[in-house]
């Protein structure tokens, strides 16, 4: 056989088994465990059928419209197998593991994405989810973008030092707010913010005293941390608040909860947007001091002519 006749002979071979693939994605009937996991599937364009999804995917909204199978790390395996999956594609913390075992033991397919919890591993996850839906080039451009998007965050110039509060939920009358080893903290820091409440390990609630005490220059909060605590308002008439330097000037940025810290496609953005707004309410702070300043000094100024008048 000729050498060109052989090269077409095995560009068919290789067409027909990617046709093969992509169909066979595309018949098959996937469920989504995990936010940041359907954001990098849409992200890709996958062709694959998402039939249900967990509580925590709010994004795309197609997705966010499927039926919920629970919440990510509270599953059941009756809930999950209702909707009679072929295929399960889920974050490395989703869970039980038991109910995962439970599906690959009556022959549905479970693959699971692990990857650190932190921005740097955001590329990898994109890759692996390319691979195992037929995407890999694809997403070794995605991930590729978002790995220069971050270099260019981090090349950003230094901040102020501006402490900043990161308010994630509210409960009864003290905010619950992050520290270390939590998502907020990394974006916190990847703006170029300090944490107020780096002292702490994962999310607390925290009283009037401590507020006083770490002081912070501004509020961060979710969407639905804020429409929780009843608004705006209310979040500045928690105990403790007026005696901040964000409460006492009001220095708020209110973010989108799952783009900034489920650590997906959509997170360097969002944290290019973060900064963009901490550098606003920033500028604002230090036109109101100047200000401040300015009619300081024109008024002792004034003051000083006037006492020396005969």
């Amino acid at each position: 056989m000729s050498s060109p006749c052989l090269i077409s002979r095995l560009l068919t071979v290789l067409l027909i088994g990617w046709l093969s693939t992509g169909a066979a994605l595309a018949s098959e009937r996937w469920v989504v465990l995990g936010g940041d996991i359907a954001e990098t599937l849409a992200a890709l364009d996958a062709d694959i059928n998402v039939i249900a999804r967990d509580d925590t995917v709010m994004h795309p909204p197609a997705m966010a419209e499927l039926p919920s199978v629970g919440y990510l790390r509270q599953l059941a395996a009756e809930s999950l197998l209702s909707v009679k999956p072929d295929h399960v594609l889920a974050a490395g913390h989703a869970g039980p593991e038991e109910v995962l075992e439970q599906l690959a033991a009556v022959g549905v397919r479970v693959e699971t994405i692990n990857a650190q919890p932190t921005l740097n591993a955001i590329a990898d996850k994109v890759r692996a989810v390319g691979q195992l839906v037929d995407r890999s080039q694809e997403a070794e451009a995605l991930a590729g973008d978002l790995s220069e998007k971050l270099d260019q965050l981090a090349n950003l110039p230094a901040l102020p030092p501006t402490r900043a509060m990161f308010i994630m939920q509210h409960s009864g009358l003290t905010p619950r707010a992050a520290g270390t080893n939590t998502a907020a903290h990394s974006a916190l820091e990847a703006v170029g913010l300090t944490n107020a409440f780096a002292e702490m390990q994962g999310y607390h609630s925290v009283g009037a005293e401590a507020l006083a005490r770490q002081a912070p220059d501004m509020v961060i909060v979710s969407q639905r941390g804020l429409a929780a605590m009843g608004g705006e308002a209310a979040l500045w008439q928690l105990h403790g608040m007026t005696l901040t330097p964000a409460g006492r000037e009001q220095q708020l940025i209110v973010i989108d909860e799952q783009a900034l810290l489920g650590f997906g496609p959509r997170t360097p953005d969002q944290l290019f947007t973060l900064r963009q707004d901490v550098e606003t309410l920033l500028g604002a702070s230090a036109r109101v001091q100047t200000s401040i300043h300015t009619s300081t000094h024109t008024s002792t100024r004034q003051t000083t002519t006037a006492q020396r008048r005969p």
